[in-house]
């Protein structure tokens, strides 16, 4: 074997001591040797884009998903390829075409389109948007939602939204159907912070309003996770029991105190919860994720 030169023995030197950055800084896990890494990356490029960055430049969307500008600009150009991002030549931003990932999970799910003539007739007689949601991780996911048309208590809040399951009166509901152990694994992990003026971030008093949920049947927040916003929350079941989904009505916090709230929305919304669960029992449809379409 030839022996380096000093020149080239300098140069290895400087290798060695500043190694190429990695394509990207992916959180440590177990992962199995079917995990696909480089696919990770890819959704990484698209939830980098958001309500507040709806434009990124190349610099930004490597910044924010932790790639190299190489590997950054490798993932943008397959998606516009694909017709899920489009560029002027400096920025980028997301096509609606993006929404069809979203939608092959959400026309799957054949509880909305059960539930939504129910939610319509129970907003046009308590004047009060209704939303329906489920738990994803520590977060809930909006599947279904009619607005009100009372310009001053409704709330913009697109299907697919999603909110800290701790501070929502529907994210309560669908906790309090996991048990302890589970209940109190997710609030040891959960990030709890300050969202609104009076959000709840004692794990303790979470913990116990959440348990609550379990012997009254219902969940009441008020300006936990918007100021002026309040809202009342109940549980969808299965035939067998199991808690699927959660029901609710939110308005504005003006309307009344947690008492009024309980008196005047609750029992609307506890019938329109029977009358999903009863198209669920006929098998309309039996399941979930029964195509509806």
């Amino acid at each position: 074997m030839t022996a380096a030169t000093p020149r080239q023995a300098k140069r290895q030197g400087k290798a060695a001591e500043s190694p190429k950055r990695v394509e990207a800084a992916a959180p440590e896990r177990s992962v199995t040797t079917a995990y696909v890494r480089s696919f990770e990356r890819g959704l990484a490029v698209i939830k980098a884009f958001d309500h507040d960055h709806p434009r990124l430049t190349l610099s930004d969307v490597a910044r924010r998903t932790d790639l190299t500008r190489a590997a950054a600009r490798r993932f943008l150009h397959t998606l516009v390829e694909l017709g899920y991002v489009d560029t002027d030549g400096k920025t980028f931003r997301l096509r609606a075409r993006v929404m069809e990932l979203g939608y092959a999970f959400l026309s799957s799910l054949s509880l909305p389109d059960l539930a939504l003539p129910h939610m319509q007739a129970l907003v046009a007689k308590v004047d009060a948007s209704c939303s329906m949601a489920v738990l994803d991780d520590q977060e809930v996911f909006y599947i279904a939602r009619v607005p009100t048309r009372h310009r001053l208590v409704s709330v913009t809040i697109p299907v697919g939204t999603r909110f800290p399951a701790y501070a929502t009166a529907m994210g309560r509901v669908l906790l309090a159907a996991k048990d302890n152990d589970e209940l109190d694994a997710f609030l040891a992990s959960a990030d709890v912070h300050v969202i609104a003026p009076k959000t709840v971030t004692d794990p303790n008093k979470l913990r116990q309003a959440i348990r609550a949920v379990r012997t009254q049947g219902y969940s009441i927040v008020q300006e936990e996770l918007r100021e002026g916003l309040a809202s009342v929350a109940v549980p969808i079941r299965m035939p067998d029991g199991a808690v699927v989904a959660s029901l609710n009505l939110s308005t504005h916090d003006s309307r009344g105190t947690a008492t009024v709230l309980k008196r005047e929305l609750l029992p609307d919304l506890l019938i329109t919860a029977e009358a999903i669960e009863s198209d669920l029992r006929k098998g309309q449809p039996t399941a979930l994720l029964t195509t509806a379409r």
